[in-house]
């Protein structure tokens, strides 16, 4: 694969499926061949509205088409781990939403398959692919803040939500901390790596899903980050990175910022503002790119997205699980849901 487009198909046909579908029909270096859903009707019409030649009815005839290269699996999170490998095990490559999976065993699962078939998988955490998220790391890694003494994320939803949606749905992985809370811990592990200990504290719907989650993890080296999810009010989804010798704001939309400030101590504030060349902050153009790239390149793994830091960041949420007392149907009872110290929950 190196001059010729990539060839996408497309698993499910929701919002987010949509948008990243409209972004990848603009690039010219792609092409949408092919969507599936459970059923047939949703497919053809999300095919119709993009133009794509092949719709399925089922999930089989999307992971056994061999005129695929990659395929996106948009599907309700609680649905990633069958979804994802069903299509490794087809021999299609994987490009699956946040959060990964339901917990860390899936995750590992997944890794597991994709790495002994050979096959390329990534979890779709754009905001790791984002150029002016790319530009901050470099910034931290380069030491323009010094060691890294805290970092502090929100990311919270106004809501209400009713007891029906997805984000309530116990079935569906529901709450704040999978859907939410994943970019967050995400951005924090970014910098940080996986933490040494978490303390966390839920408030919990009558469906006994999180409706607010806040943690405090810790590492080795004496740094600290706070992190924040809501589906119960909005936040500033703003985050902030202090050092031993600096700081770094940005003031919101932390996971696809515009700008952030960058604070040395003796110098004055250095704003950095995103290149218009880019294309629209929300796109999700980059993490598209990113896949097509490792493709071409003959990775399986990217290096923007590590397997490795996915399931370390699927272990923290699973430990906040723990902490809380979240546990979704069918998980095993080596998952998260039943922590050795009582859960600290206050109650909705």
């Amino acid at each position: 694969m190196t001059e010729q487009k990539v060839r996408w198909g497309v698993l499910a046909t929701g919002g987010i499926a949509a948008t990243f579908t409209a972004d990848l029909v603009d690039m010219p270096d792609a092409e949408v061949v092919a969507v599936a859903s459970r059923s047939a009707e949703p497919a053809k019409a999300f095919a119709e509205r993009f133009g794509i030649p092949r719709a399925y009815g089922d999930w089989e005839s999307l992971a056994y088409d061999d005129g695929i290269d990659v395929v996106y699996v948009a599907t309700p999170h609680s649905a990633h781990r069958a979804a994802a490998g069903l299509m490794l095990e087809g021999g299609r490559n994987v490009l699956c939403e946040k959060p990964f999976t339901l917990n860390a065993r899936e995750a590992a699962e997944l890794v597991a398959l994709a790495r002994g078939n050979g096959r390329f998988l990534m979890e779709a955490m754009w905001m790791y692919c984002h150029p002016m998220v790319r530009r901050l790391k470099a910034l931290v890694d380069d030491g323009a803040i010094g060691e890294v003494r805290h970092v502090r994320a929100d990311f919270g939803l106004e809501g209400p939500f009713p007891a029906s949606h997805r984000l309530r749905d116990p079935a569906l992985g529901g709450g704040a901390l999978l859907d939410l809370g994943v970019y967050p811990v995400s951005f924090t592990q970014l910098l940080l790596g996986e933490p040494s200990d978490i303390a966390a504290r839920a408030v919990l719907s009558e469906e006994s899903v999180d409706l607010q989650t806040g943690a405090v993890l810790s590492w080795e080296s004496g740094a600290l980050a706070s992190v924040h999810c809501s589906i119960v009010g909005g936040t500033a989804t703003a985050a902030s990175i202090t050092g031993s010798r600096g700081r770094i704001d940005v003031p919101d939309g932390f996971f696809f910022p515009d700008r952030f400030v960058l604070h040395r101590t003796g110098r004055d504030p250095e704003e950095f503002t995103a290149d218009p060349a880019h294309g629209p902050r929300a796109s999700l153009k980059h993490e598209a790119a990113e896949v097509m790239r490792a493709l071409r390149a003959g990775e399986t793994e990217s290096p923007l997205v590590p397997l490795d830091g996915t399931l370390a960041v699927m272990r923290t949420l699973d430990a906040i699980r723990d902490r809380v007392g979240v546990r979704y149907p069918g998980e095993r009872a080596d998952t998260p849901g039943t922590p050795e110290v009582a859960p600290e929950v206050t109650p909705a």
